[in-house]
């Protein structure tokens, strides 16, 4: 659908609901939407580039949050603003390249940016990996210049571990257990 308003898609692909948005599982009809959000140079310069963001990239992207819902039964999920319906962004958890970990990621329509969004969406899924999927750790990776998302995984009480190369750029590794994220709980649920 343009504009990217809500559709009523079937209720198994409704992963979760926060205060503000509603995440539910990526489908084809994403695809174009999906293009359209990553062609905007301020949102790609932090997915690893323009390389990685034209349509054939974008496509087998897809294809693989989609395999992952099958092998892991989560993946990035598109995330959809409740106010107006409107899709807003991606979010979700998935495997980091070849590294054996999950990561949390998100991304968003450049208009949505400084909301608090990208922190409610990340937490949500660290409590959904964490209480829902039987996770005992996460990672998560930005950009060093990326300065509102690694900002983002500390306020979710992610640790700095090191920099590392990820998505064709070099970037911030951040992680949290099972148990770190327990002791945190009470205190960054804002």
């Amino acid at each position: 659908m343009a504009g990217g308003k809500y559709r009523d898609y079937p209720r198994n692909l409704h992963m979760f609901e926060t205060e503000r948005l509603i995440v539910r599982r990526y489908t084809l009809d994403d695809l174009d939407e999906l293009i359209e959000m990553r062609s905007d140079p301020d949102v790609y310069r932090y997915l690893g580039g323009l390389e990685r963001q034209n349509p054939a990239e974008i496509t087998k992207r897809l294809d693989f949050y989609l395999a992952c819902y099958e092998k892991l039964g989560f993946g990035m999920s598109a995330m959809i603003w409740k106010e107006n319906g409107e899709t807003i962004g991606g979010c979700g958890l998935q495997p980091l390249e070849d590294t054996g970990e999950i990561e949390v990621g998100y991304s968003l329509k450049k208009d949505y940016w400084r909301r608090g969004i990208g922190y409610e969406c990340a937490y949500a899924w660290l409590t959904f990996g964490f209480e829902q999927a039987g996770l005992e750790r996460i990672v998560a990776v930005a950009d060093e210049a990326n300065v509102g998302s690694w900002r983002i995984m500390e306020k979710c009480g992610m640790t700095f571990e090191k920099m590392q190369a990820a998505y064709n750029m070099e970037c911030k590794f951040y992680a949290i257990s099972k148990e770190e994220f327990k002791k945190t709980r009470g205190s960054n649920a804002s």
